[in-house]
Parts: structure tokens; sequence; C-alpha cells
């Protein structure tokens, strides 16, 4: 209909995203060890910058305080920002001692 504002799209996580300036270490198959930044996280996600050619459905080990290695696939990539979806949830108590180690000035 014409005429008639656009709605807004409803944010589908499932989780809150928290945001955070996390620097630590990814590793694929394909490119072994890589520098990465942690720029939000929730228990069942991250968005991380990096500077390594990944593409939708790679799978990466993320290094995460806490949690320790946690599997996890992309989901989308955009401009050296990707999101990825871990493999499994992490516990909401890992998640809130996660948080805040992530959030403590280095």
């Amino acid at each position: 209909m014409q005429g008639m504002p656009k709605q807004p799209v409803p944010d589908m996580r499932r989780a809150t995203r928290f945001p955070v300036d996390y620097q630590t270490i990814c590793e694929t198959r394909k490119e072994g060890e890589f520098s990465a930044k942690i720029s939000n996280v929730s228990a069942h996600g991250c968005q991380i910058v990096h500077d390594v050619p990944l593409k939708k459905g790679d799978r990466v080990t993320v290094r995460l305080p806490v949690a320790g290695r946690i599997e996890a696939f992309l989901v989308w990539s955009h401009g050296g920002r990707s999101g990825f979806e871990y493999e499994r949830v992490i516990r909401q108590s890992d998640f809130m001692a996660m948080l805040d180690k992530m959030s403590q000035p280095a």
C-alpha cells in the first residue's frame, strides 16, 4: 500500500547482545589461528571484527573467558565484521562471569 509508513523490522535474536571490546584468538581449519576483536556478545553468539576472509557457514573456534573454546558458525559477514552463532548455549552463570571479565579494562 502506498503512503503507509514502513513497519520496523523486529529483532528476532534469541538473546540480548552486550557491547564489549575484547581481543581474542579464533581458529579455522583453513586459516589457522588469527587475532580478532569481539564487539558484542550474547549467550548464543557474538560479533567479531577481523581481517580474515570468511564466508557464511564457516566454522570457527572462539576463545572466550570462563566458557573456554567454543565452536561457532558464521551467519553473516560485512566489511570485516561477522556474526557467529555458537554450537552450544553458554549457561547464564558462566555468561555473566564471562561478560564481567570481558568488560574489565585490559
